[in-house]
């Protein structure tokens, strides 16, 4: 039963890094020994795959523990905005009020508090294309067009500096 627990407690506080590192070398090792599998590298894998497959179990249900917290907080977040917006649009309404109120009534005071206006000036313009050049202000950004360059480089042409690479997205069925 002691040897056991060792090697249980032992699975339990290796990580999945751990252990990938540790199938590498014992798949060197059976490389190296022509392929050749002794009782105890049958028992190492066997414990090795045991481990892996406990460590998958609990990064899988942390990652789905973790999905459910970030929805949650992307609900909250949407209810946040949404109150935000709503209590934008009273601060709006109310101060729309007060100054129609100014513009009726004129300057006036309540308590310590003084209502009135204040000038300011903007500028519109409704037809920017219209303008002369010397009041335009002329943006350009420029970015790769990388469905034309994956194609490029799938046909076989060669771009300096840039490289088709494979990403490995982790599938979880």
């Amino acid at each position: 039963m002691g040897k056991n627990k060792e090697v249980f407690t032992e699975m339990r506080e290796k990580s999945l890094y751990a252990i990938t590192e540790h199938q590498q070398l014992m798949m060197f090792e059976i490389e190296q020994m022509d392929g050749e599998l002794t009782p105890e590298i049958e028992q190492q894998l066997e414990i090795t795959k045991s481990e892996l497959n406990q460590k998958s179990m609990a990064y899988l249900e942390v990652i789905g523990q973790k999905d459910g917290i970030n929805t949650v907080i992307d609900i909250e977040v949407k209810r946040l905005q949404a109150l935000k917006k709503r209590n934008n649009n009273i601060v709006t309404r109310l101060k729309d009020n007060l100054l129609i109120a100014v513009k009726t009534f004129g300057t006036y005071e309540v308590g310590l508090q003084k209502f009135g206006t204040r000038k300011s000036e903007s500028i519109e313009v409704e037809f920017i294309n219209e303008l002369p050049e010397e009041f335009k202000t002329i943006k350009v950004t420029e970015s790769a067009n990388k469905i034309e360059l994956k194609k490029a480089l799938k046909d076989g042409i060669e771009i300096n500096g840039v490289t088709l690479k494979t990403n490995y997205n982790l599938k979880i069925n």
